[in-house]
């Protein structure tokens, strides 16, 4: 029996996952990546210690993708984070749970995993041809611009896993939306998920504190209430205790034109306990050092409050621990999707069947974050790119083998 002909376009995680899948089962795989080389942007995910997945308990985990999670449900059931981590240590990579149930390769960085999971696929006879940019689908088969001038590709069924529209420089760029659209897929915007804010602080506010963490704060959004920390850029805001509470802040300012952040600066203490604090000292101190020595912020935290709370200096100790407790800090808009972490939009689930084929295009099947999902930072992300690119990727290959027509070659 001849062996299936599978294309595999993006060469990310679901990508890359998705091919390994195809080749297990026989199939002769072909991956196609319109940059120079593959994993350029799990590359950049892990320059700070790649979070490939979560050890919180699978029921809790699955929770994490909101509206999407009965979509993604049977892909995360298959390929848990149980299972990924136990594909890391087939590779020989070794990871290890974090303190914050957080999980990551021994080795921190993405450059290890990538090179025994890329000579994985050499030994399964995956080909890959990078510089082969998708220009979409044409009377014969797959279009491709490549250095040498567009050339077609014949397949028996295709996995797309182009990414979303996030760190466009790194290949994610969404340029099939269009090739996609003309075929009758629908295709939500994509919108910036796990991104900074823009704030409109004062000259003053950016001079001194551009740059600078604040630690050990709580901060409730609509969506939930969390502990972390963030860093004041001269824009705004960014950090993982913001990325925590993007989503809610971001479908607040386009559902009613404004969203804010509730901060409790000294998580450690009650109203009460700051009240009796900050009313012990001195009438005369400077209102610096009441807070510093009554209410422990310094330095940036200090200054966020003034810059959050009018005539702070005149509150009383009540008042103020009140204020200490509550600063309301308002955002104006979400930083530019290039900028963001991920995103959310993209392939709306009612043009998807069960196995991530398109129903306007048998034959065709996507994976990752191209389909309209999100989720928080937190090994999340990796976790579903992983997962909808083996579900992709095996299903492509069952359908290759039914020897069913497929219609993405159609003019």
């Amino acid at each position: 029996m001849v062996a299936r002909r599978i294309a595999v376009i993006g060469g990310g995680p679901a990508g890359l996952m998705a091919a390994e899948q195809a080749a297990k089962q026989g199939a002769r795989v072909v991956i196609f990546e319109a940059m120079p080389t593959v994993g350029r942007k799990l590359l950049m995910a892990g320059k700070s210690g790649l979070n490939i997945t979560h050890a919180e308990d699978k029921s809790a985990f699955d929770t994490r993708y909101g509206g999407a999670q009965a979509q993604l449900q049977a892909a995360l059931d298959t390929f848990s984070a149980t299972e990924l981590r136990a594909w890391c240590a087939e590779l020989g990579v070794e990871t290890f749970v974090g303190s914050s149930g957080r999980v990551f390769p021994s080795a921190m960085k993405a450059s290890p995993l990538l090179r025994a999971w890329l000579a994985r696929l050499v030994v399964q006879g995956v080909e890959i041809r990078t510089r082969h940019r998708w220009t979409g689908f044409a009377a014969g088969g797959v279009v491709f611009d490549t250095p040498a001038g567009q050339v077609v590709e014949h397949f028996d069924a295709v996995v797309l896993a182009l990414g979303g529209a996030s760190w466009p420089r790194l290949g994610s760029d969404a340029t099939w939306v269009s090739s996609l659209e003309k075929r009758g897929v629908a295709v939500s915007a994509f919108r910036p998920a796990n991104c900074g804010f823009e704030v409109d602080w004062s000259a003053l506010m950016i001079e001194r504190f551009a740059g600078e963490p604040i630690k050990a704060v709580v901060a409730r959004s609509s969506a939930d209430t969390t502990a972390g920390e963030f860093v004041v850029t001269r824009w705004g805001v960014e950090g993982s205790l913001v990325y925590a509470h993007a989503a809610a802040l971001r479908d607040g300012l386009e559902r009613d034109g404004a969203a804010s952040l509730e901060l409790d600066l000294a998580p450690g203490r009650s109203i009460e306990r700051l009240t009796h604090d900050l009313a012990r000292q001195p009438a005369k101190a400077s209102l610096s050092n009441r807070l510093r020595k009554g209410a422990g912020l310094d330095g940036a935290k200090q200054g966020l409050l003034r810059e959050c709370v009018h005539n702070i200096a005149i509150l009383t100790p009540n008042a103020l621990a009140a204020a200490i407790k509550s600063v309301r800090l308002d955002v104006q808009r979400p930083r530019p999707i290039a900028e963001a972490i991920s995103v959310a939009g993209g392939i709306a689930w009612d043009g998807v069947d069960e196995n991530f084929m398109l129903k306007a295009l048998p034959g065709v099947f996507v994976a990752g974050e191209m389909l309209d999902w999100e989720a928080p930072t937190g090994g999340y992300l990796l976790t579903a790119c992983f997962a909808t690119g083996r579900a992709a990727g095996r299903a492509a290959v069952e359908f290759a083998g039914r020897g069913e027509a497929n219609e993405f070659d159609r003019s």
